[in-house]
C-alpha cells in the first residue's frame, strides 16, 4: 500500500515520509506484521538508528540480507512504518542522513 505524502513523484509510487532526508527509487511498504517479525529475525542486524531531533521522529535501517534492507520509521505517536529497499541504494542515503544536522545518530 503506498504512503500519501506531499512528495512529488509518480501518482502511486512508495515514499519515505517528508522528514526522511533521502529517497530511494526502489521502495515497497510493507505490512507493520511482515516489518516487525523481519527485524526480530535471528539474521537482521541493525545498521543504525536516528531520532529527529525537533519532530521525534526515530528511523532504524537493518540488514536483513546481503541485497536486502528494512527501513523503520517511528512517528512521534509511535506508529512504525516498514519498507524494503536495496542495500546498494543505501550508500547515499545514509551521506544525506549523515550530514542533516536535525538528525542524529543513537545508539
Amino acid at each position: 500500500m503506498a504512503v500519501r505524502n506531499n512528495r512529488s513523484g509518480s501518482q502511486g509510487a512508495t515514499t519515505l515520509p517528508d522528514v526522511v532526508p533521502f529517497d530511494l527509487s526502489h521502495l515497497t511498504r510493507q505490512s507493520w506484521e511482515l516489518g516487525k517479525a523481519t527485524v526480530r529475525d535471528e539474521h537482521a542486524s541493525t545498521l543504525g538508528r536516528w531520532t529527529h531531533q525537533k519532530e521525534q521522529w526515530q528511523l532504524s535501517i537493518f540488514e536483513v540480507t546481503s541485497e536486502t534492507v528494512i527501513i523503520c520509521v517511528r512517528t512521534p505517536v509511535g506508529r512504525e512504518r516498514f519498507y524494503g529497499a536495496i542495500r546498494s541504494e543505501l550508500n547515499s542515503a545514509l551521506e544525506k542522513l549523515e550530514a542533516n544536522p536535525s538528525w542524529q545518530q543513537v545508539q
